[in-house]
């Protein structure tokens, strides 16, 4: 498979209930993002609220998406578990409703080893039907991947790249020094603060929650980057900090990001804001919070 490379947008999961997905809603997201230029979209991430969404909503919402996208760009689905069995039977039903990779954090309950995470990854790559990159989100799983066993875990031949929400440039540096004679080797920063200085440094691209909302200036950013313009990236980067300030930080919450970007997505026009359990979407006073924090970045508020 070609290495991707771009703005690969963490797909929020629109819902209208509890365990209801809100398909108008997610057919107008893809749409809004493939319009603006997004290289790829990811799906059933940490963005996505994977893990709080039964079984049967997650596989809903990857025909869903799958379906909504239709071949235009390519789709990578989050397969994240506590259990390999399910991760793997996600990761089949992905390639049946045609995504071309799947994304896996490590397992999140008790804290494996670097050792375990060897032989954990070594062994869903061989299982899963379609390449698969590995997720290091420590804030979230209690392990940090290692440098070195990203090294490791990238001689496997369907182990294909790397996403990283560690927020450290040092350790995204070193492993790509580490695999500097594997350019194939994809690698990915998760938070949009960093993605301007990493597609500098030789990063392939940003998983960016901000496109669910913004997808233009997360695209122009990255172009930017790859052009070496770095007067052009000091400029979006403002942009980017402006809502990294504002809408993912309203609130007192772990999920305040997560509150803010599907309250803002609401506030567009574009789906509804409704959580998944154990979270709630934010209320009256917030979400005006967020409605002025919109207007404030030059956008239309829709549903105020």
């Amino acid at each position: 498979m070609k290495k991707i490379q771009g703005i690969i947008p963490p797909m929020i999961t629109p819902l209208l209930d509890d365990d209801v997905l809100d398909v108008e809603g997610a057919k107008n997201l893809v749409e809004n993002m493939i319009g603006a230029g997004v290289h790829a979209i990811f799906i059933l991430g940490t963005t996505g609220e994977a893990q709080s969404l039964s079984y049967k909503c997650r596989y809903e919402f990857v025909e869903l998406v799958c379906g909504a996208v239709a071949g235009r760009i390519p789709v990578l689905v989050g397969i994240t578990d506590t259990s390999l069995a399910e991760s793997v039977k996600l990761a089949e039903k992905a390639k049946e409703c045609g995504a071309v990779g799947v994304v896996a954090a490590a397992p999140y309950y008790y804290a494996p080893s670097q050792q375990e995470l060897i032989e954990y990854y070594t062994e869903l790559a061989d299982k899963v039907c379609l390449p698969l990159y590995i997720y290091n989100m420590p804030s979230n799983v209690k392990v940090f991947l290692e440098a070195k066993t990203v090294v490791a875990l990238a001689q496997h031949p369907n182990i294909v790249g790397l996403k990283d929400s560690s927020h450290n440039m040092t350790y995204l540096n070193s492993v790509k020094y580490l695999l500097r004679d594997m350019p194939d080797f994809a690698l990915y920063v998760g938070p949009e603060e960093l993605t301007g200085e990493a597609v500098l440094h030789g990063m392939d691209g940003g998983v960016n929650g901000g496109a669910n909302m913004f997808p233009e200036l997360y695209v122009a950013m990255y172009n930017a980057a790859v052009a070496q313009d770095v007067e052009k990236v000091k400029e979006l980067q403002k942009q980017i900090m402006a809502i990294s300030t504002t809408i993912y930080s309203v609130g007192k919450y772990g999920s305040s990001y997560l509150k803010g970007v599907k309250c803002a997505a609401s506030l567009l026009g574009y789906c509804n804001d409704h959580l998944a359990w154990p979270y709630r979407k934010f209320g009256a006073e917030e979400r005006a919070k967020v409605a002025e924090a919109l207007k404030a970045l030059g956008a239309e508020v829709k549903n105020a």
